[in-house]
């Protein structure tokens, strides 16, 4: 693994993983810069910085100037968390008190984010799940091995996510060797996403991989967003320049991958930068702002505002820019289904925040704070 900086200690017995971790590393090479400088100043003397690099069920791997540890947040910093946005998330910078002898550490606290890539956490009303912290690209990864593999629709979610995130959007065509007509497929995507850079690649054969290394480098993290099998453990390990990721076996059927990541992980690459190799999600759930939603739709938007009525429904009404453009073929009519879909997921998402802000106001009101103390105190009385 010398081509590959980094100590993956869940690979090393335990014995050896304590002498391992004394490697160190520049905190400019984590990712370390004037904006995290500036929060960390009150914890300066008393903390360390460190970063997460994995997350598991009840630990996190951290990486800090003393090499990596294995973490657990401390009772302080779980009391306050009032939601699972709240907690540690892969990319994070953290304080942690280190015990480098013993491979161990405790968090203490989490540093201001500078972008996050998150989704509504699944059978939850509000709760924010944060995908990857402090990321400056996004690769928004589908497969061109078939159509059973691509999905417009679902690459436009992942691109609104990815815009809310405040990191850059790039997408990437993957399996380029197994597709007989890349240009439709482009054609495609250029079509939903106008502004954004594209790439066509094959991870495994290595094809146009080089073109990705102007997202990395020192100080950059790219987070790699995408459903499972489109080979985003495949280029973690063209990028990492060894095989740092497990991958699965490619059907010959569809070229479909198997599922391999099971959990978020970042890696450090060679020539500087990390990445954050994420598991395919089944659901997509939004956690996006109406600016994101707009920009990943802005054709829509334009044409709204070509509608002879301000309050246009795009349903019946006369002359409609939607409804002419959706009749004409020049408006794909799915394209507009899902921009309805999307927004009224958002539309319901503020709704129910709003409700819970208003709940927690409620239970937060000194006069109520006062009368259920005297209520209390009667009881005690009795």
């Amino acid at each position: 693994m010398a081509q590959f900086e980094g100590i993956r200690s869940h690979q090393l017995p335990e014995e050896q993983w304590k002498v391992e971790a004394v490697t160190r590393k520049p905190l400019r090479e984590l990712g370390w810069n004037s904006f995290f400088e500036k929060h960390y100043a009150e914890y300066k003397g008393t903390f360390i910085p460190a970063r997460v690099t994995r997350h598991l069920k009840h630990h996190y791997q951290v990486f800090c100037e003393e090499g990596e540890l294995t973490a657990k947040i401390s009772g302080n910093l779980r009391h306050r968390a009032k939601h699972k946005g709240m907690f540690p998330a892969v990319g994070d910078w953290v304080v942690i008190k280190a015990r480098p002898e013993e491979g161990s550490a405790r968090i203490h606290a989490i540093l201001p984010r500078q972008t996050k890539l998150s989704r509504k956490v699944v059978l939850s009303a509000t709760d924010e799940q944060v995908v990857a912290a402090n990321i400056t690209t996004v690769f928004l990864m589908t497969s061109v091995s078939g159509d059973k593999e691509f999905s417009l629709r679902r690459l436009e979610r992942y691109l609104t996510l990815s815009r809310e995130s405040g990191a850059a959007p790039v997408i990437l065509l993957n399996k380029i060797d197994l597709c007989e007509n890349i240009a439709h497929y482009l054609d495609l995507v250029t079509s939903v996403a106008p502004d954004i850079p594209i790439h066509a690649i094959s991870a495994t054969e290595e094809t146009g991989t080089k073109k990705l290394e102007r997202y990395l480098g020192t100080g950059s993290t790219v987070a790699l967003l995408g459903s499972s099998g489109v080979g985003k453990s495949a280029l973690t390990n063209a990028l990492a320049g060894d095989e740092v990721a497990p991958t699965g076996e490619v059907r010959e059927s569809d070229g479909a991958g198997r599922h391999t990541t099971t959990h978020r992980e970042l890696y450090w690459l060679k020539d500087g930068g990390a990445l954050i190799d994420t598991p395919g999600m089944r659901e997509l759930q939004m956690w996006a702002g109406e600016r994101s939603l707009l920009e990943s739709f802005s054709d829509i938007v334009e044409l709204g505002e070509r509608c002879r009525f301000v309050n246009c429904q795009h349903l019946s009404e006369p002359d409609c820019a939607v409804k002419t453009a959706i009749d004409s073929g020049s408006l794909d009519e799915a394209r507009y289904l899902n921009f309805l879909k999307i927004r009224e997921e958002h539309e319901a998402l503020v709704k129910k925040r709003e409700q819970v802000a208003k709940t927690q106001q409620k239970i937060d009101n000194p006069k109520r704070q006062t009368w259920r103390q005297k209520k209390n105190s009667k009881k005690r009385q009795r």
